[in-house]
């Protein structure tokens, strides 16, 4: 366990930046990375936990993997970076791996239940 303890009430899970006119591309474009062992995409996998973007639309991407010895944990956040970099207005890409909260399967879409035969 680590010191640093939530705040009473704070989500596990910093909020997106929802109401900026870059969230939509860039969940599309984060739908267009795939964990190769899995054939969902990463963002309905539940693996990409935060997009916050600021004024200047800079893109700070909080994401995790389903397990961390995944063999692709160097690779993925620079497959994250690279889908989101080319879309018009973004200024700045950094991709984070986090492991808080740990990844479950819970946090997949109704979608990736489905395709991967749990629904």
């Amino acid at each position: 366990m680590n010191d640093q303890t939530p705040l009473e009430g704070a989500p596990l899970i910093k909020p997106s930046s929802t109401e900026h006119p870059l969230h939509e591309p860039i969940v599309e474009a984060c739908r267009s990375v795939y964990d190769p062992e899995i054939p969902v995409n990463i963002y309905d996998l539940g693996l990409i936990y935060t997009i916050d973007i600021n004024k200047e639309s800079d893109v700070r991407v909080l994401m995790s993997l389903t397990a961390p010895g995944c063999p692709v944990a160097g690779e993925m956040p620079g497959w994250v970076a690279e889908a989101i970099e080319p879309l018009p207005g973004v200024k700045t890409v950094n991709v984070e791996l986090v492991w808080e909260p740990p990844w479950g399967m819970e946090m997949m879409s109704d979608e990736a239940k489905l395709e991967l035969g749990f629904m």
